[in-house]
């Protein structure tokens, strides 16, 4: 199989990324749902609606206004102008959501946690997306620099390069199992599990982002690691209280 993969079906090349992004949203939103009908939520289905709705609308403008600062200096023609509305990146729509599931939790009055119900959802839902961008190659930037070492590939260049989507499909696969296990054999306050996953996964982000070929650096640090230190700072206080904990 050569990467970039575009199977041919009846004379046109498949898009296979934007497909797995679609069956990312379907799946992971049908897992969502099992999920919640076999757990006693204690927040009712209107407020419930009305998360999902703040979270949704939250990624949105949080995926793009971020992908589009991943390169605030490109020039704005009306061929990169396209592109650069199609840029989207997931740390920019999970922090987003995050932001807008508490905007709509504020408006709507709800104070319990309402984050641990999308949890694996959400990282079965990266996985699936993230199989589209190894399997696209350097069609997505989803890419890492050239290198020599064991693990590096051709993804469609001719150049031997880092390939950071399957690292983090490797790193997802251990974040999920490594959270059902933490969940049941230690007692986690409500939301703290979507806590540890926003942590856990910004963290894993933020050291990848060395391996990638960024060309917009603030004191040294690319827009999504800049995100990483953000969201981590925003849980302090989570890291604080187990840190205190395990000492």
């Amino acid at each position: 199989m050569n990467i970039p993969f575009e199977p041919n079906l009846f004379g046109y090349n498949i898009n296979i990324h934007l497909i797995l992004e679609y069956a990312a949203f379907f799946i992971a939103f049908r897992y969502y749902v099992y999920t919640k009908k076999n757990i006693d939520d204690s927040i009712t289905s209107s407020n419930r609606l009305s998360i999902i709705l703040g979270a949704a609308i939250g990624a949105l403008i949080g995926s793009r206004l971020v992908g589009l600062l991943e390169n605030p200096l490109a020039e704005f023609s009306q061929e990169n102008l396209i592109q650069l509305l199609n840029t989207k990146t997931i740390m920019g729509g999970l922090f987003g959501g995050l932001l807008g599931v508490e905007i709509a939790k504020k408006i709507i009055g709800e104070r319990t946690s309402s984050g641990d119900l999308f949890v694996f959802p959400i990282i079965l839902g990266i996985f699936i997306g993230r199989i589209g961008c190894f399997l696209s190659g350097i069609n997505e930037f989803t890419y890492g620099k050239q290198s020599h070492f064991f693990t590096a590939m051709d993804l469609g260049d001719g150049i031997l390069r880092h390939p950071v989507a399957l690292y983090e499909l490797f790193f997802l696969t251990f974040l999920f199992f490594s959270l059902k296990q933490l969940k049941k054999t230690i007692v986690l306050e409500n939301g703290e599990l979507f806590k540890w996953f926003m942590i856990l996964y910004f963290g894993f982000r933020f050291f990848i982002e060395f391996l990638k070929p960024n060309v917009f650096y603030i004191l040294g640090l690319s827009t999504i690691q800049l995100l990483c230190i953000i969201c981590i700072l925003y849980y302090n206080k989570t890291l604080l209280k187990r840190l205190k904990h395990a000492r």
